[in-house]
């Protein structure tokens, strides 16, 4: 069997370095000149008072606490009514003391009614949720503005820049490279 003699091919890439720095910048921004002036507003308010009016007659005279006039007339023109409950109630009474055969006892049952049940005089007013009146009555306030200001004088300051560079070096840091390897021939053969 012949051998064949074979050509061997070795490659090395080239390879590139870079060394990079990156640059720096420094901005400063110096702050504006700002002057303000303020002349103030002045404000003048006057309140006059209001007036309040409480009337509560009508509930001091649901308390019975009213006018003596009101509540004397109040009792008189009830007076002829009470009169003629109380000669209703002695005429009951009398009828049924004569029923005394009836085997009740009709002076122990007058003596607890007298004790539980008795006519008095109604001389106070009607008791309501309104019996006091209230009147307010208010006044407007009177007020007086002078207006104020606001002067601004600004004057912006220029920015303050400043830029340093950075490198940059490209080089070769392996150079590429081809080997080509050829085996002896034996020419005897």
């Amino acid at each position: 069997m012949i051998s064949v003699p074979q050509i061997q091919i070795r490659q090395t890439p080239g390879l590139i370095g870079i060394d990079a720095d990156l640059g720096r910048q420094d901005i400063k921004q110096p702050r504006a000149t700002f002057e303000m002036s303020v002349e103030r507003p002045q404000q003048e308010i006057r309140q006059p008072a209001g007036e309040l009016v409480i009337d509560q007659s009508r509930a001091w005279d649901a308390l019975g606490k009213g006018p003596a006039l009101e509540t004397f007339n109040r009792i008189y023109s009830q007076a002829r009514e009470v009169a003629l409950q109380g000669i209703a109630r002695i005429v009951e009474n009398g009828n049924r003391m004569a029923q005394i055969h009836l085997k009740t006892n009709p002076i122990a049952d007058i003596a607890e009614q007298l004790t539980f049940d008795f006519f008095e005089f109604n001389y106070v007013g009607e008791a309501a949720y309104d019996n006091v009146d209230i009147r307010y009555t208010a006044r407007k306030p009177e007020i007086q503005v002078t207006d104020g200001r606001v002067n601004l004088t600004t004057h912006p300051n220029a920015p303050e820049y400043e830029y340093i560079r950075g490198k940059l070096d490209i080089y070769m840091q392996q150079y590429p490279q081809v080997e080509i390897s050829v085996p002896q021939i034996d020419y005897k053969a």
